[in-house]
């Protein structure tokens, strides 16, 4: 008789409404190994896959993880895309999880790279941030992430000095990928902190990655943490890339954070929950604009209201 498989592969289609929520749902309910693939011809038809040991998900809990996960999709009026469920030979999946990663340009000069992969010769002249998606934190093809990623590229934009000198805090850092880039484009420093503790582990593992360890500070906990890691002293920079309800319910400490004449760029929302947003920073003195748009996410850029 045939071994049992080791993994099982999970498929399902990756709506841009979800995927957020799916990839922090997915790490909470401790499934690291997640992907998201798509062809580069056509980058709105994602799909996520994830591997789960075979002996840890018999047929009960993977129906438990189909009701979990189901309602996610509810406040955007959608039903969850099918899973789809397939055996995987015992082998390293390791190997078969990178293939389905590339090298990744953002922006006009960004490369995001999956660390074990050689930079292509094409985007030689790209500013390399060499990234491990291990711990389910991807690698910034997210529509959320590139439009933090091409704020930054134009933040830099609008002065010779780009980001030169700048101090930046992110608050829920992920991979680190927002922050490392800050420091790709010129910035001085990260201080960065997420509730997660694989987030803290993937941003320190990242930074040693790209030889940028004495530049990050990083810390488990949130806005609180955030402002002691800054020392008293509100960063210049803001990257704040998650979800709207918690960009709210966190907006009236962003003052500890961010300097009164400092700018911060805030993504993780939908384009219609922009509205409600923008009113409650207003309450806590930040005028707030919606910069930039894709696949209806949005993001947002605050400064002090003068």
């Amino acid at each position: 008789m045939a071994a049992a498989p080791g993994w099982w592969r999970l498929e399902l289609a990756s709506l841009p409404e979800l995927e957020e929520s799916l990839l922090w749902k997915l790490a909470d309910l401790g499934i690291p190994r997640v992907a998201v693939q798509h062809r580069p011809e056509t980058p709105s038809q994602r799909q996520l896959i994830a591997w789960l040991p075979a002996i840890d998900w018999p047929e009960p809990e993977r129906q438990q993880l189909a009701l979990a996960l189901a309602p996610l999709a509810e406040p955007f009026g959608l039903a969850l895309p099918p899973l789809l469920w397939s055996q995987q030979a015992d082998e390293d999946w390791s190997l078969s999880w990178k293939q389905h990663w590339q090298a990744d340009p953002v922006g006009k000069g960004l490369l995001i790279l999956p660390a074990w992969l050689p930079c292509p010769p094409e985007h030689a002249e790209r500013k390399l941030i060499a990234m491990d998606p291990g711990s389910a934190f991807g690698t910034g093809s997210h529509p959320t992430t590139r439009l933090c990623l091409e704020a930054l590229e134009l933040l830099a934009a609008m002065t010779p000095e780009g980001l030169a000198g700048l101090r930046v805090a992110d608050l829920g850092c992920g991979s680190g990928v927002l922050g490392l880039a800050a420091l790709r484009l010129g910035a001085a420093s990260v201080a960065a902190v997420d509730t997660d503790s694989l987030a803290v582990r993937a941003t320190t593992d990242n930074a040693a990655l790209n030889g940028l360890t004495p530049q990050v500070r990083v810390q488990l906990g949130s806005v609180e943490a955030l402002a002691e890691l800054l020392e008293g002293q509100p960063a210049d920079l803001l990257l704040c890339n998650i979800l709207a309800p918690v960009i709210q319910a966190l907006c009236p400490a962003f003052n500890t954070v961010l300097a009164a004449n400092g700018v911060g760029l805030l993504s993780g929302l939908l384009v219609d929950q922009a509205p409600a947003l923008q009113l409650a920073l207003r309450d806590e003195g930040w005028q707030a604009e919606l910069t930039a748009e894709q696949s209806q996410w949005g993001l947002m850029t605050i400064r002090r209201v003068a």
